[in-house]
């Protein structure tokens, strides 16, 4: 049994690649494992907002210090990370968007980093240690070019990026599905690709 945390970040709905792929992922996974409970955050519908100096200055202020501003300032953040911890396993939509991930999804990464909580400094240079060592991931990327090889992978900041900030975290990638080059083989051949490569994976 899991406790599965699906976030979704495309703002296209029905047309979404990513949409489509990620909820085949969460179906694989539910089938996989009997019982498991799905909490679904769809940041095109219900977006965090983006961190201002008010965010700021609440997440550096002891929780016994904060203000009835700061505490209303930090409920999103606070709201984020609850569903977090309670997660093991993420699937994670991050569609391509001019060689990155969306705002939103940025925003989403920015609340959920919070010193103690989700990661420990250490200082001296080093990356923080990750606190959530007991969960996973999988990553779901769409593009209209083929960014896993080729010519392009270079230009490819979504999985690169999405899978350093969760090891950053502890998360560990267990595995990323991709609807790639859409504008070369058409929507549905690149999403029964990446179909066919959740139907292999075991």
């Amino acid at each position: 049994m899991k406790k599965i945390l699906h976030i979704i970040s495309s703002p296209r709905t029905a047309h979404s690649a990513s949409r489509k792929l990620g909820n085949a992922i969460v179906e694989k996974l539910t089938a996989k494992y009997p019982g498991s409970t799905v909490s679904v955050r769809d940041l095109a519908k219900d977006p965090l907002p983006h961190l201002d100096e008010a965010h700021i200055a609440s997440f550096f202020t002891p929780a016994e210090n904060r203000t009835v501003e700061q505490l209303a300032t930090i409920r999103y953040s606070e709201e984020a990370v609850e569903q977090l911890l309670e997660a093991d396993t993420l699937v994670i939509e991050a569609p391509m968007y001019n060689f990155t991930i969306t705002s939103t999804l940025k925003a989403y990464f920015d609340h959920i980093t919070r010193a103690g909580i989700t990661f420990k400094p250490r200082g001296q240079g080093l990356l923080p240690e990750g606190l959530l060592k007991d969960k996973e991931a999988y990553i779901v990327t769409s593009s209209g070019g083929v960014y896993s090889e080729g010519d392009l992978k270079n230009y490819d900041f979504v999985e690169p990026y999405v899978r350093s900030f969760l090891s950053v975290i502890g998360i560990r990638v267990a595995g990323v599905f991709r609807a790639e080059g859409q504008s070369l083989v058409g929507p549905e051949a690149a999403l029964e690709k990446g179909f066919e490569s959740i139907a292999a994976w075991e």
